[in-house]
Protein backbone atom coordinates (compact mmCIF):
# COMPACT_ATOMS: atom_id res chain seq x y z
CA UNK A 1 0.00 0.00 0.00
CA UNK A 2 1.35 3.41 -1.24
CA UNK A 3 0.74 6.09 1.49
CA UNK A 4 1.72 9.70 0.02
CA UNK A 5 2.14 12.57 2.66
CA UNK A 6 1.88 16.28 0.64
CA UNK A 7 3.43 18.61 3.28
CA UNK A 8 6.35 18.99 5.59
CA UNK A 9 5.12 20.77 8.44
CA UNK A 10 4.24 19.70 11.87
CA UNK A 11 1.39 17.76 11.18
CA UNK A 12 2.89 16.09 8.17
CA UNK A 13 5.99 15.41 10.02
CA UNK A 14 4.56 13.73 13.13
CA UNK A 15 1.91 11.70 11.05
CA UNK A 16 5.09 10.34 8.58
CA UNK A 17 7.21 9.82 11.75
CA UNK A 18 3.99 8.19 13.64
CA UNK A 19 3.10 5.90 10.88
CA UNK A 20 7.16 4.89 10.50
CA UNK A 21 6.99 3.23 13.53
CA UNK A 22 3.65 1.68 13.36
CA UNK A 23 4.38 0.21 10.32
CA UNK A 24 8.04 -0.59 10.99
CA UNK A 25 7.50 -4.55 9.85
CA UNK A 26 4.91 -3.76 6.59
CA UNK A 27 7.43 -1.27 5.57
CA UNK A 28 10.94 -3.59 5.93
CA UNK A 29 8.63 -6.20 4.18
CA UNK A 30 7.54 -3.88 1.14
CA UNK A 31 3.91 -4.26 1.83
CA UNK A 32 3.61 -0.73 2.32
CA UNK A 33 5.80 2.20 0.63
CA UNK A 34 6.23 6.07 3.38
CA UNK A 35 6.77 8.96 1.20
CA UNK A 36 6.42 12.44 2.12
CA UNK A 37 6.67 15.42 -0.58
CA UNK A 38 7.54 18.97 0.74
CA UNK A 39 8.44 22.59 -0.19
CA UNK A 40 11.01 22.90 1.33
CA UNK A 41 14.17 21.34 3.16
CA UNK A 42 13.90 23.34 5.90
CA UNK A 43 11.53 22.83 8.72
CA UNK A 44 10.59 25.83 10.91
CA UNK A 45 9.00 26.09 14.68
CA UNK A 46 6.17 28.54 13.61
CA UNK A 47 5.48 29.07 17.64
CA UNK A 48 8.74 31.10 17.68
CA UNK A 49 8.37 33.58 14.87
CA UNK A 50 6.18 35.45 18.09
CA UNK A 51 9.36 35.56 20.25
CA UNK A 52 11.55 36.51 16.93
CA UNK A 53 9.21 40.08 16.53
CA UNK A 54 10.01 40.42 20.46
CA UNK A 55 14.06 39.81 20.39
CA UNK A 56 13.93 36.31 22.46
CA UNK A 57 14.91 34.18 20.06
CA UNK A 58 17.06 34.81 16.85
CA UNK A 59 15.98 33.36 13.48
CA UNK A 60 18.37 30.61 13.62
CA UNK A 61 16.63 28.77 16.60
CA UNK A 62 13.61 28.24 14.41
CA UNK A 63 14.71 25.51 12.16
CA UNK A 64 16.01 22.30 11.11
CA UNK A 65 16.94 20.10 8.23
CA UNK A 66 13.50 18.38 7.19
CA UNK A 67 15.16 15.54 6.29
CA UNK A 68 17.04 15.02 10.30
CA UNK A 69 13.30 14.91 11.78
CA UNK A 70 12.48 11.75 9.78
CA UNK A 71 12.43 7.73 10.22
CA UNK A 72 15.01 6.79 7.71
CA UNK A 73 12.00 4.24 6.59
CA UNK A 74 10.05 7.51 5.07
CA UNK A 75 11.34 8.56 1.26
CA UNK A 76 11.53 12.68 1.46
CA UNK A 77 11.48 14.48 -1.71
CA UNK A 78 11.76 18.45 -1.73
CA UNK A 79 9.56 18.43 -5.08
CA UNK A 80 6.13 20.81 -4.76
CA UNK A 81 2.92 19.16 -5.67
CA UNK A 82 1.56 21.43 -8.47
CA UNK A 83 -1.56 19.09 -9.48
CA UNK A 84 -3.57 17.05 -7.11
CA UNK A 85 -4.90 14.05 -10.29
CA UNK A 86 -7.35 12.77 -7.58
CA UNK A 87 -9.50 10.93 -9.88
CA UNK A 88 -6.20 8.75 -11.08
CA UNK A 89 -4.89 8.49 -7.49
CA UNK A 90 -1.78 10.19 -8.15
CA UNK A 91 -0.22 13.75 -7.60
CA UNK A 92 2.01 15.41 -10.10
CA UNK A 93 4.85 17.61 -9.02
CA UNK A 94 7.29 20.91 -10.24
CA UNK A 95 9.77 18.60 -11.30
CA UNK A 96 7.35 17.20 -13.87
CA UNK A 97 6.60 13.73 -12.19
CA UNK A 98 3.77 11.74 -11.24
CA UNK A 99 3.48 9.75 -7.60
CA UNK A 100 0.69 7.53 -7.09
CA UNK A 101 -1.05 6.65 -4.27
CA UNK A 102 -3.08 4.27 -2.24
CA UNK A 103 -3.77 6.67 0.39
CA UNK A 104 -2.78 10.34 0.01
CA UNK A 105 -2.82 12.70 3.39
CA UNK A 106 -2.69 16.88 2.70
CA UNK A 107 -0.97 18.65 5.14
CA UNK A 108 -0.30 21.54 3.44
CA UNK A 109 -0.93 24.23 5.89
CA UNK A 110 -1.88 28.18 5.49
CA UNK A 111 -0.75 31.65 4.95
CA UNK A 112 -1.10 34.95 6.00
CA UNK A 113 -2.60 36.83 3.03
CA UNK A 114 -2.50 40.67 4.59
CA UNK A 115 -2.87 42.24 1.01
CA UNK A 116 -6.80 41.64 1.09
CA UNK A 117 -7.05 44.57 3.10
CA UNK A 118 -6.03 47.68 1.03
CA UNK A 119 -3.04 48.94 3.17
CA UNK A 120 -2.43 46.82 5.57
CA UNK A 121 0.78 45.07 3.64
CA UNK A 122 1.98 48.64 3.40
CA UNK A 123 1.57 49.76 6.65
CA UNK A 124 1.50 47.08 9.49
CA UNK A 125 4.12 44.79 11.29
CA UNK A 126 3.26 40.99 11.83
CA UNK A 127 5.08 38.50 12.90
CA UNK A 128 3.73 35.26 10.59
CA UNK A 129 7.00 34.97 8.52
CA UNK A 130 10.57 35.33 9.63
CA UNK A 131 11.28 38.54 7.14
CA UNK A 132 8.05 40.51 8.66
CA UNK A 133 9.42 38.97 12.65
CA UNK A 134 12.48 40.56 11.85
CA UNK A 135 10.88 43.96 10.34
CA UNK A 136 8.52 44.39 13.55
CA UNK A 137 11.45 43.49 16.01
CA UNK A 138 13.55 46.68 14.36
CA UNK A 139 10.42 48.68 13.96
CA UNK A 140 9.76 47.72 18.34
CA UNK A 141 13.33 48.63 18.74
CA UNK A 142 12.90 52.27 17.66
CA UNK A 143 9.25 52.83 18.96
CA UNK A 144 9.07 55.56 22.02
CA UNK A 145 5.55 56.05 22.61
CA UNK A 146 2.04 56.45 21.15
CA UNK A 147 -0.61 54.80 20.18
CA UNK A 148 -0.18 50.88 19.02
CA UNK A 149 -3.06 49.25 17.83
CA UNK A 150 -3.48 45.25 17.04
CA UNK A 151 -5.79 44.77 14.64
CA UNK A 152 -7.08 40.97 14.14
CA UNK A 153 -8.18 39.47 10.84
CA UNK A 154 -9.94 35.86 10.91
CA UNK A 155 -9.29 33.00 10.37
CA UNK A 156 -5.94 32.95 11.54
CA UNK A 157 -2.97 30.47 12.65
CA UNK A 158 -2.79 30.11 16.54
CA UNK A 159 -5.84 31.14 17.92
CA UNK A 160 -4.40 32.81 20.98
CA UNK A 161 -1.91 35.08 19.22
CA UNK A 162 -4.02 38.44 19.33
CA UNK A 163 -3.85 38.06 22.87
CA UNK A 164 -0.21 36.78 23.33
CA UNK A 165 0.98 39.96 21.73
CA UNK A 166 -0.72 42.20 23.29
CA UNK A 167 -0.01 40.79 26.71
CA UNK A 168 3.97 40.25 25.71
CA UNK A 169 3.81 44.01 24.10
CA UNK A 170 2.92 45.39 27.55
CA UNK A 171 6.08 43.55 29.32
CA UNK A 172 7.90 45.10 26.37
CA UNK A 173 7.18 48.21 26.77
CA UNK A 174 7.34 48.40 30.35
CA UNK A 175 11.09 46.70 30.44
CA UNK A 176 12.02 49.54 28.40
CA UNK A 177 10.13 52.19 30.63
CA UNK A 178 7.76 53.73 28.38
CA UNK A 179 4.45 51.76 28.92
CA UNK A 180 3.03 55.29 30.60
CA UNK A 181 3.83 56.45 27.04
CA UNK A 182 2.15 53.93 25.11
CA UNK A 183 -1.89 53.35 24.43
CA UNK A 184 -2.11 49.09 23.68
CA UNK A 185 -5.54 49.24 21.50
CA UNK A 186 -6.92 45.96 20.59
CA UNK A 187 -9.73 45.22 17.80
CA UNK A 188 -11.48 41.84 17.08
CA UNK A 189 -14.08 41.25 14.55
CA UNK A 190 -16.70 39.61 16.75
CA UNK A 191 -18.71 40.80 20.16
CA UNK A 192 -16.30 39.71 22.57
CA UNK A 193 -12.80 40.10 22.34
CA UNK A 194 -11.66 36.30 21.16
CA UNK A 195 -13.51 33.69 19.36
CA UNK A 196 -13.64 31.07 22.03
CA UNK A 197 -16.18 32.37 24.60
CA UNK A 198 -14.70 31.04 27.89
CA UNK A 199 -11.23 32.96 26.71
CA UNK A 200 -13.27 35.99 26.16
CA UNK A 201 -14.31 36.26 29.70
CA UNK A 202 -10.77 35.19 31.10
CA UNK A 203 -8.94 37.93 29.31
CA UNK A 204 -11.29 40.89 29.23
CA UNK A 205 -10.31 41.30 33.04
CA UNK A 206 -6.69 40.88 31.96
CA UNK A 207 -7.20 44.15 29.21
CA UNK A 208 -9.00 46.24 31.83
CA UNK A 209 -6.34 45.30 35.09
CA UNK A 210 -3.40 46.40 32.32
CA UNK A 211 -5.30 49.36 30.75
CA UNK A 212 -5.67 48.10 27.54
CA UNK A 213 -8.22 49.05 25.78
CA UNK A 214 -10.39 46.94 23.03
CA UNK A 215 -13.03 47.63 20.63
CA UNK A 216 -15.08 44.13 19.38
CA UNK A 217 -16.84 44.39 16.37
CA UNK A 218 -14.25 45.63 14.17
CA UNK A 219 -13.66 43.85 10.38
CA UNK A 220 -10.90 45.78 8.97
CA UNK A 221 -12.06 47.46 5.83
CA UNK A 222 -8.34 49.33 4.89
CA UNK A 223 -6.02 51.34 6.01
CA UNK A 224 -5.08 54.49 5.80
CA UNK A 225 -1.32 54.85 5.98
CA UNK A 226 -1.09 58.50 5.18
CA UNK A 227 -3.41 59.66 8.16
CA UNK A 228 -2.51 56.18 10.28
CA UNK A 229 -6.43 54.89 10.19
CA UNK A 230 -7.70 51.93 10.02
CA UNK A 231 -10.88 51.88 8.86
CA UNK A 232 -13.79 49.01 9.74
CA UNK A 233 -16.46 47.41 7.51
CA UNK A 234 -18.53 48.73 10.77
CA UNK A 235 -17.92 52.54 9.72
CA UNK A 236 -15.36 53.35 13.02
CA UNK A 237 -12.19 54.06 12.98
CA UNK A 238 -8.80 53.55 14.94
CA UNK A 239 -5.79 55.81 15.02
CA UNK A 240 -2.83 54.52 15.42
CA UNK A 241 1.14 55.50 15.55
CA UNK A 242 2.11 51.82 15.29
CA UNK A 243 -0.19 49.23 13.98
CA UNK A 244 0.20 45.43 14.51
CA UNK A 245 -1.71 42.91 12.90
CA UNK A 246 -2.57 39.74 12.86
CA UNK A 247 -3.56 39.14 9.29
CA UNK A 248 -6.45 36.57 8.29
CA UNK A 249 -5.12 33.44 6.28
CA UNK A 250 -5.91 31.42 3.53
CA UNK A 251 -4.80 27.77 2.82
CA UNK A 252 -1.86 27.48 0.17
CA UNK A 253 -2.20 28.48 -3.39
CA UNK A 254 -2.16 25.03 -4.66
CA UNK A 255 -5.41 23.94 -3.07
CA UNK A 256 -6.77 26.58 -4.84
CA UNK A 257 -5.61 26.48 -8.23
CA UNK A 258 -6.36 22.74 -7.92
CA UNK A 259 -10.21 23.91 -6.57
CA UNK A 260 -10.18 21.50 -3.77
CA UNK A 261 -11.60 24.02 -1.64
CA UNK A 262 -12.74 27.74 -0.87
CA UNK A 263 -10.25 30.04 0.17
CA UNK A 264 -7.54 27.27 0.36
CA UNK A 265 -9.13 25.15 2.97
CA UNK A 266 -10.43 21.30 1.83
CA UNK A 267 -13.66 20.44 2.87
CA UNK A 268 -13.09 18.10 5.52
CA UNK A 269 -15.01 15.35 7.98
CA UNK A 270 -14.17 16.32 10.86
CA UNK A 271 -14.49 12.93 12.70
CA UNK A 272 -12.83 10.75 10.30
CA UNK A 273 -10.63 13.57 8.90
CA UNK A 274 -11.30 12.53 5.23
CA UNK A 275 -11.91 14.72 2.53
CA UNK A 276 -15.44 15.34 1.85
CA UNK A 277 -16.29 12.67 -1.55
CA UNK A 278 -12.71 11.07 -1.25
CA UNK A 279 -12.53 8.16 1.18
CA UNK A 280 -9.18 7.61 0.63
CA UNK A 281 -7.82 11.22 0.75
CA UNK A 282 -7.28 12.78 4.55
CA UNK A 283 -6.49 15.85 5.28
CA UNK A 284 -4.80 17.81 8.77
CA UNK A 285 -3.76 21.21 10.50
CA UNK A 286 -4.68 24.53 8.82
CA UNK A 287 -5.27 22.84 5.55
CA UNK A 288 -8.75 21.65 6.81
CA UNK A 289 -11.98 23.30 6.95
CA UNK A 290 -12.80 21.92 10.50
CA UNK A 291 -13.84 24.91 12.15
CA UNK A 292 -11.33 24.72 15.14
CA UNK A 293 -8.21 26.17 15.68
CA UNK A 294 -5.32 26.26 13.53
CA UNK A 295 -2.29 25.35 15.37
CA UNK A 296 0.12 22.95 16.25
CA UNK A 297 -1.11 21.17 18.53
CA UNK A 298 -4.42 20.48 16.63
CA UNK A 299 -2.28 19.20 13.86
CA UNK A 300 -0.47 17.42 16.33
CA UNK A 301 -3.61 15.27 17.89
CA UNK A 302 -4.97 14.74 14.52
CA UNK A 303 -1.56 13.21 12.92
CA UNK A 304 -1.39 10.67 15.80
CA UNK A 305 -5.69 9.77 15.53
CA UNK A 306 -4.52 9.61 11.76
CA UNK A 307 -1.41 7.66 12.15
CA UNK A 308 -3.36 5.23 14.42
CA UNK A 309 -6.06 4.40 11.47
CA UNK A 310 -4.02 4.63 8.52
CA UNK A 311 -1.99 2.10 10.16
CA UNK A 312 -5.52 0.07 11.32
CA UNK A 313 -6.49 0.86 7.35
CA UNK A 314 -3.00 -1.24 6.50
CA UNK A 315 -3.23 -4.25 9.30
CA UNK A 316 -6.61 -5.06 10.20
CA UNK A 317 -8.72 -3.13 6.58
CA UNK A 318 -10.60 -0.32 8.48
CA UNK A 319 -9.69 2.90 10.89
CA UNK A 320 -10.30 1.70 14.63
CA UNK A 321 -10.89 5.86 15.91
CA UNK A 322 -12.86 8.97 15.67
CA UNK A 323 -11.16 12.62 15.66
CA UNK A 324 -12.09 14.17 19.30
CA UNK A 325 -11.12 17.88 17.80
CA UNK A 326 -8.74 18.10 20.74
CA UNK A 327 -6.54 21.65 20.98
CA UNK A 328 -4.32 22.29 23.56
CA UNK A 329 -2.97 25.94 23.42
CA UNK A 330 -0.73 27.74 25.56
CA UNK A 331 -1.19 31.44 26.14
CA UNK A 332 1.67 33.62 26.66
CA UNK A 333 0.38 36.60 29.07
CA UNK A 334 3.89 38.38 29.42
CA UNK A 335 7.46 38.00 29.91
CA UNK A 336 7.21 35.49 32.54
CA UNK A 337 3.48 34.27 32.82
CA UNK A 338 1.35 32.15 30.69
CA UNK A 339 -2.24 29.80 31.07
CA UNK A 340 -3.46 27.72 28.70
CA UNK A 341 -6.57 26.90 26.93
CA UNK A 342 -7.62 23.03 26.62
CA UNK A 343 -10.60 21.79 24.63
CA UNK A 344 -12.09 19.66 22.27
CA UNK A 345 -15.32 19.59 20.18
CA UNK A 346 -17.35 18.94 23.00
CA UNK A 347 -16.00 20.22 25.88
CA UNK A 348 -15.15 24.48 25.88
CA UNK A 349 -12.10 25.56 27.56
CA UNK A 350 -11.29 26.92 31.06
CA UNK A 351 -8.10 29.30 31.06
CA UNK A 352 -7.02 29.24 34.84
CA UNK A 353 -5.14 32.18 36.10
CA UNK A 354 -1.39 32.71 34.42
CA UNK A 355 1.52 31.40 36.46
CA UNK A 356 5.26 31.54 36.12
CA UNK A 357 5.71 27.62 36.14
CA UNK A 358 3.29 27.47 32.95
CA UNK A 359 5.35 30.46 31.19
CA UNK A 360 8.39 28.11 31.89
CA UNK A 361 6.58 25.00 30.82
CA UNK A 362 6.32 27.02 27.60
CA UNK A 363 9.95 27.85 27.36
CA UNK A 364 10.68 24.44 27.60
CA UNK A 365 8.98 23.11 25.07
CA UNK A 366 10.11 25.56 22.26
CA UNK A 367 13.06 23.58 22.34
CA UNK A 368 11.25 20.05 23.48
CA UNK A 369 9.27 20.86 19.85
CA UNK A 370 11.81 19.48 17.42
CA UNK A 371 11.34 16.04 19.91
CA UNK A 372 7.61 16.59 19.17
CA UNK A 373 7.88 16.72 15.75
CA UNK A 374 9.86 13.49 15.24
CA UNK A 375 6.54 11.71 17.14
CA UNK A 376 8.74 11.41 19.95
CA UNK A 377 6.05 13.33 22.72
Amino acid sequence: MNILIVGGGMGGTILANNLARRLAPELRAGKAHLMMLSASDKHMYQPGLLYLALGRMTPDELYRDQASLLEPEIEFYVDPVEEFQLDQNRVKTKSGKTYGYDILVIATGSRPVPEMIPGLAENAETFYTEQSALKMFKRLQTFQGGRVVIAVGVPHKCPMAPLEITFMLHDYFKDRGIRDKVQLHYTYPIGRVHSLENVAKWATPEFDRLGITYETLFNMKEVDGKNRVVKSEEGTEARYDLLITIPAHKGMEIVEKNKLGAGGFIPTDKVKLTMEGRPNVYVIGDTTNIPISKAGSTAHYQAETLGENIAAIVKLGAPVRDHDGKVFCFIECGKDRATYAMFNYTTPPDPKAPTKAVHWFKMAYNKLYWASARGLL
